[in-house]
């Protein structure tokens, strides 16, 4: 398990809490797919990370479009560089097949930054936003 449950703050907005315990449960099984060096497993489920991802950035922002977040473009702009490293990440991976590459991605990088994100972006987001939309 890469992420546990308890390490991705809940923020105050059901919808987000949602689409992360979702998130969470998709890498956790593509980074078990990664140890296991299973590429036809990672082959799978990189497609569903890239569809979880666009899913949950996709519905946060229209959700600081609908309520006017005052931040939504900086918000915004952090959800497009991750998108740009993980489709960076899946174009390396279609190339070479590496799961050393990765896992270390999935253990250096985006684990912090989920965590990270969360903490600050999603929670003032959250706050903002309130718990019914």
């Amino acid at each position: 398990m890469l992420i546990a449950p308890n390490e991705v703050q809940q923020v105050s907005n059901a919808m987000m809490n949602m689409l992360h315990d979702e998130e969470i449960e998709i890498v956790n099984s593509f980074h078990d797919a990664v140890l296991a060096k299973d590429i036809d497993k990672i082959d799978e489920l990189f497609k569903v990370l890239q569809f979880d991802i666009e899913d949950h950035f996709t519905t946060e922002e229209d959700m600081m479009e609908e309520s006017k977040f005052y931040a939504a473009q900086i918000h915004k702009a952090e959800h497009d560089t991750m998108r740009g490293k993980v489709k960076d990440i899946q174009a390396d991976w279609d190339k070479n097949k590496d799961p050393a590459a990765v896992q270390e991605f999935l253990e250096g990088e985006f684990k912090k930054w989920i965590v990270l994100h969360v903490a600050r972006w999603d929670a003032e987001t959250a706050m903002h936003i309130g718990d019914n939309m």
